[in-house]
């Protein structure tokens, strides 16, 4: 499984982390060890271009998902096709600031963000209540199981 993350926001952040949320969900979702997916961090100005170009929509952002061969998840008998998953894009400092207002540490947010994006590459969508429900379960699941992962 190849994934590459990007720090060019200048802020420092625990990549290493990421690599290591983004592997969790992505052997927990079955998805194909030959998939490629992208994570890059970038500061407020660019979150912003980004935003406006591709949303249509002003300021920055926390994180954009830009899905590339619409992999779907797999299951335990029927993992995903080989493929490019996408990129996504996070805002450290959007991050910091809601993980502020939230009282959590800006690395549980970006861990958050990462794996929403992941999920948004994979299909799920909350812009109904039954898309939110399956898709917000399914992130605290596997949140919970990565952090479970990372204290032993």
């Amino acid at each position: 499984m190849s994934i590459e993350v990007n720090n060019e926001s200048a802020i420092p952040v625990d990549e290493a982390a990421l690599q290591r949320l983004a592997a969790h969900v992505l052997r927990e979702l079955h998805v194909h060890a030959d998939a490629d997916l992208g994570i890059l961090l970038v500061d407020e100005a660019a979150m912003e271009q980004l935003h406006v170009q591709w949303m249509d929509e002003p300021g920055p952002t926390d994180v954009l998902s830009f899905p590339m061969d619409e992999l779907r998840p797999g299951t335990d008998d029927d993992e995903t096709p080989p493929g490019l998953l996408g990129d996504l894009v996070l805002c450290p400092q959007v991050a910091a600031a809601q993980a502020e207002a939230a009282g959590h540490p800006v690395l549980d947010e970006l861990v958050m963000l990462t794996c929403h994006a992941i999920l948004h590459l994979l299909g799920f969508d909350h812009a109904d209540p039954e898309g939110e429900r399956e898709m917000f379960g399914l992130q605290r699941d596997l949140l919970l199981s990565f952090t479970l992962d990372e204290r032993r």
